[in-house]
């Protein structure tokens, strides 16, 4: 699928900031984010760096993925003079945000409520945004000599005018540290929502505290022995439950686990809680849950996740049910 993006020109290259604001919360939304986080990693990711719009958009080739056989894996294939460094163009953007680029600081967030801003085109015709009452303060990256305006995306100023944004944005401009932890951790989010629960961490540099979008699980108040299980077994077993019964409960719970992100599945027992019991597709499992949960406090041995698992089991091996 590659990036996500927001059009960073504002929908349909329209350069309003304003209109970019619902594109941007769909986008953020769809990975999870809320305003805070969102506009964390907005300003996050525009503190460090630059875009590249060096020369006219016609002069660049394919997007990576689209490329001939032989450029692909080398980036973007690009005409216009070298094709890199200072001759570099990608999003045909051209737009360096703060003082250092290089280095972490809160000149993003500084610069946007500072200046005021004219909409502009970069030399490969995109929509940006420059800082008109403002000097010459932005290194230039390739000529030491050479210093430009400071510049922002159409979807930058987008956090100083939408009215919740702007408030988010003018408190990490009041208090960079507050800025820091919440880059920190929406940074964190986004790079590790598709590991799953926390038990698949990997050395000793992890976080302590339960985050709440890893679906954590309380921990079980009672581990069934060997025993409780073959018990619990007999007991699905002769619940008087049919097969299409048993068959809708254990695909209805394990249907839902998704490899990419380690979500889902019957930890949890989500099947019993909204909004998967009020899904259409679900109205036979549902109706079959009563008797699993009568089964479940009758033992106390076991967990409604649990007894799910185990529906997958007899599924699979009660002679009656179908071969999957």
């Amino acid at each position: 699928m590659g990036l996500i993006y927001v059009n960073p020109e504002g929908p349909d290259h329209s350069g309003e900031p304003l209109s970019a604001a619902a594109a941007i919360r769909a986008t953020f939304g769809n990975m999870g984010m809320n305003d805070e986080e969102t506009v964390a990693l907005i300003a996050g990711g525009h503190t460090l760096g630059k875009t590249h719009g060096a020369g006219p958009t016609s002069n660049v080739g394919p997007d990576p993925e689209a490329a001939p056989i032989e450029e692909q894996g080398l980036g973007w294939a690009s005409t216009y003079g070298s094709g890199v460094g200072a001759d570099a163009i990608t999003s045909g953007l051209e737009v360096v945000w703060t003082q250092t680029p290089t280095q972490w600081s809160n000149y993003f967030f500084e610069n946007l409520f500072k200046y005021e801003w004219v909409q502009t085109r970069s030399p490969a015709g995109a929509i940006q945004f420059e800082a008109v009452d403002a000097p010459e303060i932005i290194p230039d990256p390739f000529d030491p000599s050479k210093k430009r305006k400071p510049t922002m995306l159409v979807t930058d100023l987008t956090l100083r005018f939408d009215p919740e944004f702007e408030k988010i944005s003018r408190r990490f401009l009041n208090d960079p540290q507050a800025f820091n932890e919440a880059f920190a951790r929406a940074w964190f989010k986004l790079t590790h929502r598709d590991m799953g629960p926390k038990s698949r961490y990997i050395g000793p540099e992890v976080p302590k505290e339960d985050l709440i979008w890893q679906d954590p699980l309380p921990q079980p108040i009672y581990n069934p022995t060997e025993q409780d299980i073959i018990d619990l077994k007999f007991a699905i077993a002769d619940s008087g439950l049919s097969v299409s019964e048993l068959v809708s409960v254990a695909w209805a719970s394990a249907s839902t686990f998704r490899g990419g992100d380690k979500r889902g599945g019957a930890n949890g027992a989500r099947l019993a809680l909204m909004p998967q019991r009020d899904w259409d597709v679900n109205a036979a499992a549902v109706r079959a849950l009563p008797v699993l949960e009568k089964i479940q406090k009758e033992s106390g041995k076991a967990s409604l996740a649990i007894s799910s698992c185990w529906l997958v089991w007899l599924v699979l091996r009660k002679p009656q049910a179908p071969q999957v």
